[in-house]
């Protein structure tokens, strides 16, 4: 069942929240490098937990991450993490805070030589989800297949967000006609 068949079959307190995400964000592209590193951020810290979990924590998250500000993060000093490991509004988990900081700093090196992390992205698209997964594992931190897979999908770097049969999928390649291409 995929994730625009699972929507309608879910109790109504769980709709509204990813029908938002499935109709609003879920498989579109992003522009903005900060929002970008919020969703990786976030990506990370869905691992071994529902993305309900997440969805939930979204609006904690960024403020714990001010906003996901890229330059902020990467200079977060020891006290941010154990402020970050002590918020109780996102997940605290020590791997996942500490890969956050070290990927916004990754990131910074990525905009300087490519101008953004999103013509990072650009540079080296188009690859299978394999090849991905290699290049992420060897830039980035806690960034594994499904990590990888899920970031890249839910930005329209690979297919699989929705059903082809989906009215956002249409949407979705309107607006992102590279897509097509993949």
């Amino acid at each position: 069942m995929s994730y625009c068949t699972a929507i309608p079959n879910m109790p109504p307190e769980r709709q509204a929240l990813h029908k938002n995400y499935h109709d609003n964000h879920y498989g579109f592209p992003i522009h903005d490098d900060n929002e970008l590193f919020g969703r990786l951020i976030l990506e990370i810290n869905q691992a071994g937990l529902s993305w309900e979990t997440i969805l939930k924590k979204e609006a904690s998250f960024r403020n714990a991450y001010d906003n996901f500000n890229i330059k902020k993060i990467a200079a977060y000093t020891e006290l941010d993490r154990e402020r970050l490991l002590a918020d109780a509004g996102i997940i605290r988990n020590r791997l996942k805070v500490n890969a956050a900081i070290e990927n916004a700093k990754t990131i910074i090196g990525l905009q300087k030589e490519f101008g953004s992390f999103e013509k990072w992205l650009e540079h080296h698209h188009p690859k299978t989800k394999e090849e991905w997964v290699k290049l992420f594992k060897k830039i980035f931190r806690f960034t594994g297949g499904e990590i990888v897979n899920e970031f890249l999908m839910s930005i329209g770097y690979l297919h699989g967000a929705h059903a082809e049969s989906c009215a956002i999928h249409k949407e979705i390649v309107k607006q992102n006609p590279m897509w097509v291409k993949l």
